[in-house]
């Protein structure tokens, strides 16, 4: 997978991120790089809203 070197530098993970800035960095994030896919718990709390990723 091939990682956006310059969108990561630009779009840090907020520091202690609430669930909401999780998802939406996240779904940005999977726009914008194809480096890894949302997985884990993130991925289990997303689809368990309801959270389209």
């Amino acid at each position: 997978m091939k990682i956006n070197k310059e969108w990561h530098l630009k779009h840090p993970m907020p520091s202690n991120p609430t669930f909401e800035q999780r998802v939406a960095w996240h779904l940005e994030h999977q726009k914008n790089c194809s480096c890894r896919p949302i997985t884990g718990k993130l991925a289990d709390e997303m689809k368990k809203r309801g959270v389209k990723f």
